[in-house]
């Protein structure tokens, strides 16, 4: 078996990064964001990336912490909602923004994972999404075409992750993680739980390892709540 597990986050990342690459992020929010391999990122100075992730973090978390040292030149996302840094950037001209809806982004990674160049959808249809894309009817309803992508890179996270790279999501953490695995022409994964041969249950698996090249075991474990509402109790 090829050897998949790799000392850290550094270590798995080698030889992976360039200026100008694209990387596809796992996680949903604050949920599931491979933090590990962002902090290695960050670390590495790699430069001009264009970032594919259903969000932008938060100004000291996530990929936010790669905006905040100006190592993302274009964002491909579905919420950029909680990042004051990002609004500066995109005000300022500095980050160039695509906005794609929530299902249209997940689809169009697993798209490209699936060797899918593209496909029609009607969501975006009349709205500022399909301007310069091509349309079509089909049935007496528009539809417009939506690229699937391809990363040059994916990081994701995982619940727990066996040596041959099979993967176990957990809740929201299932929402973009398996879609980012499967697009990545390279795919690193950090996992909470690293287990032995045969310990994952085959039906419980959601991402097999035939995606996934590299594997390590996460470092950081941070539980963000993006936004804490409590219920006040009447007096």
């Amino acid at each position: 078996m090829v050897q998949k597990v790799y000392s850290d986050a550094a270590a798995a990342l080698d030889g992976l990064l360039h200026e100008g690459m694209t990387v596809a992020a796992g996680g949903f929010g604050l949920c599931g964001i491979p933090e590990t391999l962002i902090d290695a990122l960050v670390a590495s100075g790699v430069g001009g990336i264009t970032a594919v992730s259903n969000n932008a973090g938060v100004d000291d978390f996530g990929l936010g912490k790669l905006l905040r040292t100006r190592q993302i030149r274009k964002m491909i996302s579905s919420y950029v909602g909680e990042n004051k840094e990002f609004e500066r950037q995109y005000l300022s001209g500095e980050l160039e923004i695509e906005f794609s809806p929530q299902g249209t982004l997940a689809e169009r990674m697993r798209a490209g994972g699936a060797g899918i160049p593209g496909f029609y959808t009607r969501t975006g249809v009349g709205t500022l999404i399909a301007q310069g894309k091509e349309t079509k009817d089909f049935d007496g309803e528009t539809y417009v075409l939506e690229r699937g992508i391809v990363a040059d890179l994916a990081i994701v996270k995982a619940w727990k992750g066996d040596p041959y790279g099979n993967l176990v999501f957990r809740k929201s953490a299932r929402n973009f993680n398996p879609m980012a695995a499967t697009c990545g022409r390279v795919t690193v994964a950090e996992v909470e739980h690293l287990v032995g041969p045969g310990e994952l249950e085959p039906d419980q698996i959601h991402t097999p390892g035939v995606f996934v090249q590299r594997v390590i075991l996460a470092i950081a474990n941070e539980k963000r709540i993006e936004q804490r509402t409590i219920r006040q109790e009447a007096a």
